[in-house]
């Protein structure tokens, strides 16, 4: 059947080229894309290369060039149909039935695309006519006048109710088009529908490819109920799934290697007339998911800017919950707050674009953002407010899905917190000041009171400061249970999920074996088909390297019976989970007692050590 553009495209934007080409060929980032040795024919010097961005392969050594699908006809002779259902079943795509009501449905959505076109039209014109002479001076204001209007579509709909409807009736366009659209308001009980835009300057909302989809109105009259108005969803259009200025500003993104995120559509337009044209901006809304989503796919580290007051810090902070889960090496958020009370517009006409351009110089980043969230959510003055703090920032941190990016965020965290909360022992320090002379352990005076307790370099290198290195039994047992016994997956994937772990081989299967649950290939799999599917993603030798680890966790073996793995299974996650949780204290008191010494720490730590051993021993 022949497939709609719509869904082709929500395919594309699903999967990056390099994640499809990457199963066949070896690719090596260079720059903003990324390069490999030919599929297609034999050569030493890699002249392939694969660009995100563009959605996009080229291989220079055959003249060949396409898309993901074009990739797999090309690569594994597959027919363009089997490769579109192949990769829709990977992205979680829903292919349509080819039935003649789909067909007309792919009819209407050209209809509705034609129906905007048109209305841009009228919308230009009116901004031109005697009618628009207050939309004209409100768009001189702003420097939305001659070529910036132009390039943008800036269009004014004018005060009366049936205006739009009579030019689209006169270019026969349906009404029901029309209403579908988004361009009516169609009441019940009422017959004739009426203009949905009235007395407001527009600005034309684009897809990806450049087609209008939308309308976002400003309202001229200051009492107007909304000073922005957005189209309604349609067909064509989901407020939550769109930036506006995508179309605009995916290449400029791509040759700055990064991306500007403004709160709206006449904040990105200040910033295109400044010269910064790779920035995009939600519609009205906090950004959400499939926003973020979108952003990542054209670059690493987008810089969102918001304006420099309350509101400003909450859409922020808002972000950070949204972009937190999503978090990964390489894969992350930096903030601009600009001066009180200005947005980019403001700036920009009140300072000119070099001090816009300059305000957006130094971004900070997302863990200096997270980490004054909390400390400005409640008074730090008690002991009781200060754990309060901790484990709101912790129990944030705990949200990021990637382990290894997770275990660097908790030190992060806890180096901000020792400096936020001992600031004046270590100004006494730096300062060469010690502490009051004090009564000693038996009623005298002595030098432990002067000198406080520090650890030595040979203490700072025993075992009581140093990870443990390796795989741990335990963590490899817990991993091949799940791969020789795939029922178990289904049942404790949320706790396995969960687990940290020390061994990156460990934590290559888990995400193996969870990416095949989330596709629904593990749970219900055979012990054997679940190894051949890891294996296909190159995991084999990791699972040699976990047996030999495990050797001694019979437990954990294929022979033996599912109730019996599965009781040994939570009883070691719980464990684990429990000696992970002392790790983790053991290393902050560490870092704590090498910076800040002190008999009371040296107490603490070796606590946690015989608490961490004991634990040990009832395993």
């Amino acid at each position: 059947m022949r497939y709609p553009p719509s869904i082709l495209e929500d395919i594309k934007s699903r999967l990056p080229v390099s994640a499809v080409v990457g199963r066949r060929v070896k690719l090596q980032k260079a720059g903003r894309e990324w390069k490999g040795l030919s599929p297609f024919n034999a050569e030493r010097t890699p002249s392939f290369f694969v660009n995100d961005q563009k959605q996009a392969w080229f291989d220079f050594s055959s003249g060949r060039n396409g898309d993901i699908f074009t990739f797999l006809m090309e690569a594994e002779g597959l027919s363009f149909a089997e490769a579109i259902e192949r990769l829709a079943s990977e992205a979680g795509v829903v292919l349509p039935v080819a039935t003649a009501e789909t067909e007309q449905r792919e009819r209407k959505r050209a209809g509705l695309h034609e129906a905007m076109v048109l209305a841009a039209t009228y919308f230009r014109e009116q901004l031109r006519g005697a009618k628009g002479r207050e939309a004209r001076e409100y768009c001189t204001g702003r420097g939305l006048v001659g070529a910036v209007a132009e390039r943008f579509g800036i269009g004014y709909a004018p005060p009366d109710r049936y205006g739009l409807r009579d030019y689209l009736a006169g270019k026969d366009v349906p009404s029901e088009v029309m209403v579908e659209a988004g361009l009516l308001i169609q009441l019940d009980g009422e017959a004739v529908a009426y203009d949905r835009f009235r007395d407001r300057v527009m600005f034309p909302i684009t897809d990806p490819r450049g087609r209008i989809i939308a309308f976002g109105g400003r309202a001229l009259q200051k009492d107007a109920q909304a000073k922005y108005l957005n189209s309604p969803e349609t067909p064509i259009f989901h407020k939550g799934g769109t930036l506006y200025n995508l179309d605009k500003a995916r290449k400029p993104a791509h040759d700055a290697g990064t991306l500007f995120v403004v709160e709206g559509y006449v904040d990105a337009i200040a910033l295109d007339r400044a010269g910064i044209g790779h920035v995009v901006a939600p519609l009205g809304t906090a950004l959400t998911e499939d926003q973020l989503a979108m952003i990542w796919r054209l670059v690493p580290e987008p810089v969102l800017c918001f304006d420099g007051d309350k509101a400003g810090l909450r859409a922020a902070y808002r972000a950070i919950d949204v972009a937190l889960p999503g978090l990964a090496p390489g894969k992350s958020l930096r903030f601009c707050f600009l001066p009180e009370g200005q947005d980019p517009d403001d700036l920009l006409r009140s300072r000119g674009p070099d001090a816009l351009r300059q305000a957006l110089e130094k971004p900070r980043p997302l863990v200096d953002v997270l980490f004054e969230r909390e400390m400005a959510r409640s008074p730090l003055e008690t002991p009781e407010q200060r754990a309060d703090c901790e484990k709101r920032l912790f129990g944030a941190v705990a949200q990021i899905g990637d382990e290894d990016l997770k275990r660097h965020y908790r030190q992060a965290m806890r180096e901000r917190l020792q400096a936020r909360f001992q600031p004046q022992r270590q100004d006494m320090r730096a300062g060469g000041r010690s502490a009051p002379r004090g009564r000693g352990r038996y009623g005298q005076g002595d030098s432990s009171a002067q000198m406080p307790l520090v650890a030595s370099e040979l203490l700072k290198r025993s075992p009581l400061f140093r990870s443990q290195t390796g795989i741990l039994a335990r963590e490899a047992a817990l991993v091949l249970a799940m791969v020789h016994h795939p029922g178990l997956i289904e049942q404790e994937a949320e706790t396995f999920a969960e687990l940290l772990f020390d061994s990156g081989v460990a934590r290559q299967i888990r995400a193996g074996l969870l990416d095949l649950a989330a596709r629904g290939g593990a749970g219900a799999e055979t012990r054997e088909s679940l190894e051949l599917a890891l294996a296909g993603k190159g995991l084999a030798p990791a699972i040699r390297q976990l047996e030999e680890a495990a050797a001694a966790e019979t437990w954990a073996g294929p022979g033996a019976a599912i109730d019996h793995v599965t009781a040994a299974w939570r009883e070691a996650a719980h464990l684990h989970a429990r000696q992970s949780f002392l790790h983790s204290e053991i290393d902050s008191v560490s870092l704590d007692f090498a910076v800040n010494g002190g008999e009371e720490r040296f107490e603490r730590l070796k606590a946690l050590v015989q608490r961490r051993e004991a634990l040990l021993e009832t395993e």
